[in-house]
Order: C-alpha cells, then structure tokens, then sequence
C-alpha cells in the first residue's frame, strides 16, 4: 500500500535512534518524515517551524471567528467616550 510523504526529507527510525540531531538537521529547517518500514510513521519538526504552524492555526482560528462576528451587531461609539 503506497504512502504519501509530506516532505522532502525522509529518514528511518534506525538513522533517528543513531543521531537524532543529525537526523533533524538534514530537514534543513523543515519536517523530516521519520518511516517505520518504509511507511511514515510521524514527522519531527523543528522549533521554528512548529512556532510558525501554530502561529498559522490561530491565525486561521481569528479568521473564522472574525467572519462569523462580521455581520453581527454593532455598537457606536465616539472616541471621546473612549
């Protein structure tokens, strides 16, 4: 059964057990797909790039919830009463 591996960097458990850093600093700052018999088992992502994909997931999150609240009521207010 074939498998999709998202991304460009692949290596084994084996070559993870032997040099973890090693093995994350091929990724050259992007996810290295970590396989199990030739089948992606989970991926290791580096720091700043897992900062980032949190970052774009609540980015993502305020989006929704501002295009929900975008027709709702509206109160007026002056900046002098502010």
């Amino acid at each position: 059964m074939p498998f999709q591996i998202l991304s460009r960097t692949a290596a084994s458990i084996t070559d993870l057990k032997r040099n973890p850093m090693g093995t994350v600093s091929e990724g050259g700052g992007e996810a290295v797909a970590i396989l199990n018999r030739n089948e992606p088992a989970f991926y290791c992502v580096p720091p700043a790039l897992y900062a980032r994909l949190l970052e774009l997931a609540e980015d993502a999150e305020l989006a929704l919830i501002a295009e929900e609240r975008k027709n709702g009521d509206t109160v007026e207010v002056s900046l002098d009463d502010l």
